[in-house]
């Protein structure tokens, strides 16, 4: 391998996973290169929620109002039990200023992936379709794989090797992982994208039945929804019309809603593993590559999304010259996560089967807004255990933030993946702080380009701040470092081990 001629950063699989990390190092001015073995983007709906932790990752890459056009927020669960009781359900957070989107969203999982492809072209970046992995080597200084387009082999040369290419995927087999966990025959559920007449689109429409739920989805900005079916053993499995409509009759009890011949349809079998670890070398894994969960709670896509954000800026940091030991922190931090999801995927899933309905209730942990790394080597504050937020927590927004511009709110400020300080008090400057470093100062009243008041209280009370208080927040939304007693030495010290990492 030729590292002059070879991109940093070979990526397989261009799902909603590798394109969030091409996005990332493409912005980051990280060379990359994004293979996808499918010959164009992939159809159906497939996962379709997007939750809010996710949708602060996508206003950080500037695809947020995108997503957001496409889908909806906080979409109704209209669940008919089988004495025909109707329960509504709603979102279930509320709107605080530290929580930018107080909901899930509904969207079919090709529209997340339009979106950051229209995002990654405007950074300048491109997916090969029609190129598959063959094989590859590792060495000291970098990867080298062949990849087949076209029927022709050619050399691929990268220094890191990402697999984002899902639950069978070849980078994960052939660097010799094991994918622990379980694939119960027993349970199965047809997934289509259907139209329906006499159905309204204002609601997710489930219906519970001893034989097993089904469930109709308006998909928004699209005429479909999305059926699921459970079929268990004994049931018939076939991805025909007249079965799907024969199951939905029986199960719902409604004659009058009539489907159309499925745009797209698929017999999902449960498939719950995770990666005995997610680095081999410079081989990485990502996404469904990583872990593979139950539909139950909407996590999967979002926990792909979420690696991508992780490792995205370890991997721009330590190609800029940070010490690779930041690698080491990627599955540190994100493995326990995916253990942390599938067990809560796996709970609800149980649920939904002893219930014959998919839970609809929704909770901080299905939101992934509770996800942090508090013993993470990053992770750094001088704030006991009592303290409601700590390094490593998800860094909160703030609203009703004055700035010399106007009025701002903290993830305006803080946007674009670089690393953010907030200075609650009349800091000395921070010693050779790299030139990328932001540093946000809280006065009474804002003169410079980087003076933000704080005028209703909202970003000292979500940072737990004192009038010494410094928070370093990293490039991913997550808090690096909090020292109320305004050690300047502590932040020069972090920056001193990773400041390259915010150099643009």
């Amino acid at each position: 391998m030729n590292p002059k001629l070879s991109p940093q950063v070979l990526i397989v699989g261009a799902g909603p996973t590798g394109l969030t990390l091409a996005c990332e190092l493409a912005r980051d001015g990280v060379s990359f290169r994004l293979v996808e073995a499918a010959p164009g983007p992939q159809p159906g709906s497939r996962g379709k929620g997007v939750q809010p932790r996710t949708l602060e990752v996508f206003d950080d890459l500037g695809i947020v109002d995108r997503v957001l056009a496409a889908g909806r927020l906080g979409m109704p669960i209209r669940s008919t039990a089988p004495d025909g009781q109707v329960t509504l359900t709603g979102a279930d957070i509320e709107d605080r200023p530290d929580i930018p989107y107080p909901a899930s969203l509904i969207t079919p999982e090709w529209r997340i992936e339009e979106a950051l492809r229209l995002r990654l072209a405007e950074l300048g970046g491109a997916v090969e379709f029609g190129t598959a992995l063959a094989g590859f080597e590792q060495s000291d200084d970098g990867v080298s794989a062949v990849v087949v387009k076209d029927g022709e082999a050619e050399p691929a040369g990268a220094r890191w090797l990402v697999g984002c290419d899902g639950g069978h995927s070849v980078v994960r087999k052939q660097a010799g992982i094991a994918f622990e966990g379980e694939t119960p025959e027993t349970v199965r559920m047809i997934v289509a994208d259907v139209r329906a007449d006499g159905l309204d689109r204002d609601a997710w429409h489930m219906w519970r039945h001893e034989e097993g739920p089904v469930n109709l989805c308006p998909l928004p900005s699209t005429g479909v929804f999305q059926y699921q079916a459970g079929i268990a053993p004994g049931q018939d499995p076939e991805l025909s019309l007249a079965n799907m409509q024969a199951i939905l009759e029986r199960r719902s009890g409604r004659t009058g809603i009539r489907l159309h011949e499925p745009e797209w349809s698929s017999l999902w079998r449960a498939n719950i593993r995770l990666a005995a670890r997610y680095r081999e070398g410079r081989v990485f894994l990502a996404g469904d590559a990583a872990h593979i969960h139950s539909p139950a709670g909407g996590q999967g896509m979002n926990t792909g999304i979420q690696d991508a954000h992780n490792l995205g800026w370890k991997l721009a940091a330590v190609a800029k010259g940070a010490s690779p030991a930041l690698l080491d922190t990627y599955e540190a931090e994100r493995r326990p996560v995916a253990a942390g999801v599938l067990a809560l995927s796996n709970a609800l899933f149980r649920q939904a089967i002893e219930q014959k309905g998919i839970p609809a209730r929704r909770t901080a942990s299905t939101t992934q807004l509770d996800v942090g790394y508090r013993d993470s080597a990053l992770a750094r504050d001088d704030r006991d255990e009592t303290a409601r937020l700590r390094a490593g927590d998800r860094a909160p927004d703030a609203t009703g933030l004055k700035t010399a511009e106007g009025e701002r709110r903290l993830f305006d400020l803080t946007r674009g993946g670089h690393f953010t300080l907030l200075d609650f008090g009349a800091t000395p400057a921070i010693e050779a702080a790299p030139a990328g470093l932001r540093t946000l100062h809280v006065v009474g009243r804002p003169a410079g380009p980087d003076d933000i008041a704080d005028t209703g209280g909202h970003l000292a009370h979500a940072y737990g701040a004192t009038d010494r208080t410094l928070t370093l927040i990293r490039p991913d939304g997550h808090i690096a470092l909090i020292s109320d007693a305004g050690d300047v030495s502590a932040v020069s010290g972090y920056l001193a081990a990773f400041g390259r990492a915010v150099a643009r």
